[in-house]
């Protein structure tokens, strides 16, 4: 079979093509010996099935970054059949910078000048015929979004891949040629394949090159030593660098025919919505408005208010049992009928799509638990060791975990339009503007809002912030950006909180998201407060332009995340279930081992309680059933998911809706209770890949640093937390005075953090 590789520049709509060529088959990994992302699958549309390797997005060959380096060892050592080099067209001489090293490789080479349907709608376009001419390889245009001209370059990339191609470079034309050549003969005088690719990189002080071929780095020296730049003097790197981005300026402008300059004056579509969407003040109003609005639709159990708006209908028509039983039926929720009296009490609220859903999921969840129950009774071994671990062990775990699929896949859903869309990359484009004056960079927040996927990814994006300080800062961060794996836990929670009458769900998981951000900004100014050194790396981000979300690629994105869920529900998270119920249900009792019928005998329920005292000035540890919170947050350092399997388990319940009454009615947590428990698991040990990745990116010494930090701020906080909102539960008053207390302490800090920073800026 043959492999071909996809290479281009972030946002050049590589993976948008990537999913059009592979659909279903595509699977994600790592590279060998390093943590970023591989992505591989196969295209099967043609007359034979081909190989597709996405590369991640670089801007050059350079060994700058990781995926840089990953990209250029894979077509130099693996040697693909053909590379197919994705050009986003709506900025054709920025992309071509990475063409023309490509070029340079002895390898089928086939430009995918992506974006087609972008330029024509702007009303320029380019000469396709002459740009192949020019680069001296196949250029097809596509539009790798709607999906026009995908098969023809995948005919163009087969035939091109049957014939063997040299490399050639654009700089034949500069003052570095001799240079290069002579240093080129060399490469093949030693028989090294990519002779002319190995001796520009050579020629640019490649880290890689010089570590490689140190025999021919005293030769290179003395060739350049008779070698002179009067604007960039010995810096070999820069002049071949400003080489290419001449010729391409040069030979390649004249491809693009722009439209009249009267048009030019005209504003994009997206360059007039990203004048109220990266509004200097309007636009975080807006993030955080956009974030209620998905949370709302998501977990409010009562939808735009119209359970009032329902009460006061009904209370002028008069309700009876036939309409509340159709209220139940399509809300699950909501109504019912005072047995005594007769009357209709009055609607909960009418729920969300998210509540809905979760609600009638949960019972096809419960029944499948009412049917295994109903098998081991007709079996007669209901009361059997083996019925238990199968029933109350296994799936009321599994069940508790899989029941949140409707709303976890409904919040997927929602974050991957905006990301589709183009809207999250001006998400840190915001933020860096609005923090930067506190010292805090946007090139740190990207690291940051990936962790709203997933920590792991979040911890290794920390490769591209040059300094150290600022890149143990930011996996310190990391753990306050909710991941998906914490997701069933707000969701766990909001139902307790419906359950407890308190009607403010969709608040509370709106608060976990969107406040932890703010959470972060805080931490990071109080860790500024004590950092001598006020530097703040430079972002430069290039903003992609907005566009519909397509439906392939947003349903692949939710199968993607919908299988990785289920597959470690039935791993890693049933295998943790199957140990927590032996823990749980086996202990010493009137002085024997063996199985309890008192959870609190239990070898967890010993643990526990020992642990319960340590976390006591918590709040939420407190009481006869506080031990259980303890156990479910240690067991989600495997997977934090596992803290709901935990839970399901220890409060012996089946059903997510079940589960959440049976919490509600065990008196063991109040309002104040459980949003301290959810900053604790929000902001300590994130789950062991997560921490083991942590190790791997620090050094020793940090990595312990990184490790107390997330201990002593979730423990500290959660604490603050309870007693805070115990103060508020008892007086209201006192609780706004220290609320207000606390934002002017924070105010003071981050005025001197500000002045601090302008200060450094003007020595600058």
């Amino acid at each position: 079979m043959k492999k071909f590789a996809l290479a281009g520049n972030p946002n050049s709509g590589k993976t948008t093509l990537f999913n059009a060529l592979t659909g279903s088959t595509a699977h994600t990994g790592n590279w060998p010996g390093v943590t970023v992302d591989k992505r591989e699958g196969v295209y099967k549309k043609g007359n034979e099935d081909v190989s597709i390797v996405d590369l991640p997005g670089i801007y050059s060959l350079s060994p700058y970054t990781p995926e840089e380096v990953v990209s250029r060892n894979f077509i130099i050592d693996e040697k693909p059949d053909c590379v197919i080099n994705i050009v986003d067209a709506t900025n054709l001489e920025r992309n071509l910078y990475l063409t023309t090293q490509i070029m340079e490789m002895d390898i089928p080479l086939v430009v995918a000048l992506n974006m087609m349907d972008a330029v024509k709608k702007n009303g320029d376009s380019i000469n396709v015929d002459d740009l192949s001419r020019r680069l001296g390889v196949p250029v097809v245009s596509i539009s790798a979004l709607k999906g026009e001209g995908i098969k023809e370059l995948m005919e163009k990339a087969i035939e091109a891949s049957k014939t063997p191609r040299k490399g050639n470079t654009v700089l034949e034309d500069s003052n570095l040629h001799h240079l290069i050549n002579d240093v080129k003969i060399a490469f093949e005088g030693m028989g090294v394949d990519n002779p002319l690719f190995h001796a520009v990189k050579l020629v640019e002080n490649d880290e890689i090159e010089i570590d490689n071929h140190k025999d021919l780095v005293k030769m290179v020296d003395a060739f350049k030593a008779t070698f002179t730049d009067e604007v960039f003097g010995d810096d070999f790197e820069a002049l071949v660098s400003d080489a290419r981005y001449s010729y391409i300026s040069n030979h390649f402008s004249t491809v693009v025919s722009k439209k009249s300059a009267k048009q030019e004056e005209k504003l994009t579509k997206s360059d007039k919505i990203d004048k109220v969407m990266t509004h200097r003040w309007w636009g975080i109003p807006i993030f955080i408005a956009i974030m209620f609005v998905i949370f709302h639709f998501t977990f409010a159990e009562d939808f735009l208010f119209m359970g009032t708006i329902a009460n006061w209908f009904g209370s002028e028509a008069g309700l009876n049992i036939q309409n509340v039983g159709v209220i139940n039926f399509f809300t699950g929720m909501g109504a019912e009928i005072d047995e005594i009296t007769g009357e209709v009490a009055a609607l909960e609220g009418i729920p969300s799509l998210g509540v809905f859903l979760q609600s009638w999921f949960g019972f096809l969840t419960g029944s499948l638990m009412d049917g295994a129950n109903a098998l081991f009774d007709m079996a007669g071994a209901s009361e059997t060791w083996y019925c238990s671990l199968i029933v109350d062990g296994l799936l009321n775990g599994l069940d508790a975990v899989c029941s949140f699929i409707p709303q976890i896949m409904m919040l997927f859903l929602f974050m991957a339009i905006l990301e589709d869309s183009g809207y999250m990359a001006r998400v840190a484009f915001i933020l860096d503007r609005a923090f930067r004056k506190f010292g805090l960079s946007g090139k740190a927040f990207i690291p940051m809002l990936t962790g709203f996927g997933c920590s792991v990814p979040a911890i290794m994006a920390t490769r591209t912030l040059e300094d150290q300080k600022e890149k143990n800062r930011t996996i310190r961060l990391i753990t306050c950006f909710s991941c998906g794996a914490k997701a069933p836990i707000w969701t766990l929670l909001a139902a307790v909180i419906g359950a407890l009458g308190l009607h403010y769900a969709d608040i509370f998981v709106f608060s976990m998201y969107v406040g932890g951000i703010f959470l972060a900004v805080i931490l990071a100014i109080f860790m500024r407060l004590f950092d001598k050194e006020q530097y703040v790396s430079p972002f430069i981000m290039e903003l992609p332009q907005y566009h519909m979300p397509q439906p392939r690629n947003v349903g692949a994105h939710l199968w993607e995340k919908l299988k990785h869920y289920v597959i470690k529900a039935g791993t890693i998270i049933a295998a943790s279930l199957v140990v927590i119920w032996f823990l749980q249900s086996f202990g010493v009792e009137n002085g024997t081992f063996c199985m309890v019928e008192d959870m609190g005998n239990s070898l967890i329920g010993y643990v526990g309680k020992a642990l319960a005292y340590v976390f006591h000035p918590t709040g939420w540890a407190m009481g006869e059933d506080g031990w259980k919170y303890v156990v479910s947050s240690l067991t989600g350092l495997v997977a934090k998911e596992d803290v709901v399997g935990t839970m399901a388990l220890l409060f012996s319940s089946g059903d997510e809706g079940a589960l959440a009454e049976s919490i509600a009615l065990s008196g063991s947590i109040t309002g104040a209770g459980i949003y301290a428990f959810a900053v604790f698991n929000l902001l300590t040990f994130p789950c062991m890949a997560a921490i083991s990745t942590a190790y791997a990116e620090q050094t020793r010494k940090e990595f312990v640093k990184t490790m107390l930090f997330w201990i002593i701020i979730s423990y500290v906080l959660s604490g603050v937390v309870f007693w805070v909102g115990r103060l508020y539960e008892i007086a209201w008053w006192g609780g706004l005075l220290f609320t207000l207390f606390g934002l002017a302490f924070i105010v003071v800090v981050a005025y001197i953090v500000m002045s601090r920073n302008k200060e450094t800026s003007k020595g600058a």
